[in-house]
């Protein structure tokens, strides 16, 4: 039985969807621009396919991959962090979980930029470069002083599927219900569109049960595998 596509979400965004015209590399191996996404694919994890990976990579730099299970690299390769990451779809949302704040959410645009990083930066959603809000759509809430104290946007693209991603909240707005306002607006948009919403999140992420009051069921569990070659 072949592998659905979510097993394998970085290579088919960078191979099938809209993210492919973005996408270095080739024969087996695809990566993001570093400063978009620091997330590398393979279509399988075979030794030829390890060497079109190392062909593009800056050197000392790791590759950062999505795989379907822990595998280990070929000879040549060093093993700096793997990781179970778990990976929540929503074929419906929660309506009954929708928050007053999702009036007030903008869109954010690259007159947003600054802002997003520093929000980044003082939330620590994940890895946000400076060129992520250039991979989708993104929204935001701001104070009444005018800060942007929220942020959720989308990332990894493949056909039928959106990945919501750098969902952050500042530590001063926290418990406001700010993150599952946008999380809502994202994900029912998303499915308006007839594109399925999907996440990733550590299992020691206390917002996994936000994600499954919202209505996000865990289809998954995946492995992100950071590999750098020898030196």
């Amino acid at each position: 039985m072949g592998r659905h596509a979510l097993d394998n979400p970085v290579w088919h965004a960078l191979t099938a969807g809209p993210h492919a015209a973005l996408a270095l590399g080739s024969d087996a191996a695809r990566h993001y621009p570093r400063d978009m996404a620091p997330f590398s694919a393979l279509a399988e994890a075979t030794p030829s396919a390890y060497a079109d990976l190392a062909r593009d990579l800056p050197p000392g730099i790791e590759a950062r991959l999505f795989r379907p299970a822990e595998e280990a690299p070929p000879p040549g390769w060093v093993v700096v962090s793997a990781r179970p990451i778990r990976q929540m779809v929503a074929a419906a949302v929660n309506l009954a979980a929708a928050h007053p704040a999702e009036r007030d959410l903008v869109a954010l645009g690259p007159a947003d930029a600054a802002d997003m990083l520093a929000l980044a930066d003082a939330a620590k959603p994940g890895p946000f470069g400076t060129r992520t809000p250039d991979l989708g759509r993104f929204l935001g809430h701001r104070g009444p002083d005018g800060r942007l104290l929220a942020m959720a946007g989308e990332r990894f693209r493949l056909p039928g599927h959106v990945e919501l991603s750098a969902i952050c909240v500042h530590p001063d707005a926290r418990g406001q219900g700010l993150g599952a306002a946008l999380t809502l607006r994202l994900a029912r948009d998303a499915l308006a569109r007839s594109e399925v919403p999907f996440l990733h999140v550590f299992p020691d992420n206390l917002a996994a049960a936000l994600y499954a009051y919202l209505g996000f069921r865990e289809r998954a569990v995946l492995w992100v595998l950071w590999h750098r070659p020898a030196a």
